[in-house]
C-alpha cells in the first residue's frame, strides 16, 4: 500500500465542483439593484458611444460649430480644435479602440481558461495513472516476495 497521499489544491477542488467561465463584464455587475441598474446603463452608454457612427455624428455635431468658430470675436480655429472636435470626435475613437483591445484581452483570457481546463484534466488523469501504475507495481512486488524462498 503506497504511503502518499495525494492533497489536491484548494483551487482544483473549487474548479471540478464549479465548472465556472472566464469572467464576463455581466459577472461584475453588483448585487445591489441600484448599483446593477447604474452599471448596466454606464455599459449601454458606452457601448453606443463607443462606436465609429457615434464619432461620425460628433464629428458633424463639431463641424457645425466651425462656422462660429471662425467669425471674429469666436473662439478661434485652435480653441476650437482643441475644446470642440477633439474631446468629442476622439472621445469615441478611443473608446473604440479600447473596445477592440478589450475583445482581443478576452479572446486571450478565455484561451488561458481553456488551456487551464485541459492541463487540470490531464494533472487529474496523470495522478490516476501513476495510481494505478502504484498498484500495480505493489502487486508485482508482493507476488515476487511471495515467490522467495523463506530464509
Amino acid at each position: 500500500m503506497s504511503q502518499y497521499v495525494h492533497t489536491p489544491h484548494p483551487h482544483t477542488i473549487e474548479r471540478l465542483e464549479h465548472k465556472d467561465h472566464p469572467v464576463t463584464t455581466r459577472d461584475v455587475y453588483s448585487e445591489k439593484a441600484t448599483t446593477k441598474f447604474n452599471s448596466w446603463l454606464a455599459v449601454k452608454i458606452t457601448d453606443g458611444v463607443g462606436t465609429m457612427w457615434c464619432a461620425y455624428v460628433f464629428a458633424a455635431v463639431a463641424l457645425v460649430g466651425l462656422p462660429a468658430a471662425l467669425k471674429p470675436g469666436g473662439e478661434g480655429i485652435i480653441a476650437w480644435i482643441a475644446q470642440t472636435f477633439l474631446q468629442l470626435v476622439l472621445l469615441s475613437i478611443i473608446i473604440v479602440g479600447q473596445n477592440i483591445a478589450a475583445a482581443s484581452s478576452d479572446k486571450r483570457a478565455e484561451g488561458t481558461f481553456k488551456d487551464a481546463e485541459a492541463i487540470l484534466s490531464e494533472a487529474i488523469e496523470i495522478q490516476k495513472h501513476l495510481h494505478s501504475q502504484d498498484e500495480e507495481l505493489i502487486a508485482a512486488l508482493k507476488d515476487a516476495l511471495s515467490k522467495l524462498p523463506a530464509t
